[in-house]
């Protein structure tokens, strides 16, 4: 099947690899892009693939404890010009205080909720933005949090908000876990985890993922022609053990070497401060939102200087 030089851009901004391998890939898969993924690792050219950070927009993430609510958002501009603008970071600021108070189900619900001291909807709001800033706005998702301490950080002025929910038992000095959700915070904006333990992961992912290892671990050792097949088995899944766990630390926040002390794991630095402080902490969740993840933007005509490539 024709494939298209936007796909092999798409597949090279996910994976990394290269132009030719990508449309290979894709041939290979009849253009099935989550495929075409999984083509590459399983011939050791990709790593785990981001895939919902391949194109940015504007706009901010920001997070907030209000009055021990904690609220993550995004909302979306035009241009980075504006997401700049204070009258745009009001507007934001407001829109989370509503998520706090008014507890709205979904974007649309918190649409319909009354705009702080307005006495009108949120979304009658937002119109009237649009037309004071000459930009299109809009207030993309968000996440609440009512229990435990919430611990919001905004990195990079928006780019980053993430919000941290723990859970403390027997300990006194609230401030301490505070300072510890702010170090897990910024772990969380640099090091991207997925989830928060391995437990968490469905299990057809972790069967999928042993899948690719296998077949990747099974790939390599084909060159190896004087061990037997049965044998070249025994040591392709032998080595995927360790690469599961070298997968569930890239995934899996607890599982992830704390950036601040590469010797000792996040799991291992939080049960550290629990017992410094003399209680018991438990990461509960956790909500890391990219300013324009997944959003597409409108195409620069970079196809043509692909398709001229590949051809």
């Amino acid at each position: 099947m024709a494939i298209s030089a936007k796909a092999v851009k798409e597949l090279r901004d996910m994976t990394g690899v290269g132009m030719m391998k990508c449309k290979e890939a894709l041939v290979a898969c009849d253009g099935d892009m989550d495929k075409a993924v999984d083509w590459l690792r399983e011939k050791g050219l990709a790593a785990q693939a981001k895939k919902a950070s391949k194109v940015a927009s504007e706009g901010v993430s920001k997070a907030y404890c209000i009055d021990g609510v904690g609220v993550a958002i995004e909302v979306n501009s035009q241009t980075d010009f504006v997401a700049k603008n204070a009258t745009f970071q009001a507007f934001v600021d407001d829109v989370a205080s509503v998520v706090a108070t008014a507890d709205p189900a979904d974007v649309d619900a918190l649409k319909n909720a009354e705009y702080p001291g307005e006495g009108r909807t949120v979304d009658a709001v937002t119109a009237d933005k649009v037309l004071a800033i000459g930009e299109n706005i809009q207030i993309r998702r968000f996440v609440r949090y009512a229990d435990g301490i919430n611990v919001p950080y905004i990195h990079m002025g928006g780019k980053i908000g993430v919000l941290v929910n723990l859970k403390a038992e027997g300990i006194a000095d609230e401030a301490g876990v505070v300072e510890l959700g702010k170090d897990l915070a910024m772990q969380i904006a640099a090091m991207a985890p997925t989830y928060v333990r391995s437990s968490e992961i469905p299990a057809e992912e972790v069967e999928k993922e042993k899948g690719i290892q296998l077949a990747k671990a099974i790939e390599e050792g084909k060159a190896n022609t004087k061990i037997p097949e049965a044998k070249r088995q025994m040591i392709a899944e032998n080595k995927v053990k360790g690469r599961m766990n070298n997968y569930f630390a890239e995934v899996c926040l607890l599982n992830q070497q704390y950036v601040k002390e590469n010797k000792t794991t996040v799991e291992q630095h939080v049960k550290a401060v629990a017992k410094q402080l003399g209680g018991t902490i438990e990461v509960v969740k956790f909500t890391r939102f990219v300013t324009g993840e997944g959003i597409e933007k409108k195409e620069e005509n970079f196809a043509d200087e692909v398709a001229s490539m590949i051809k």
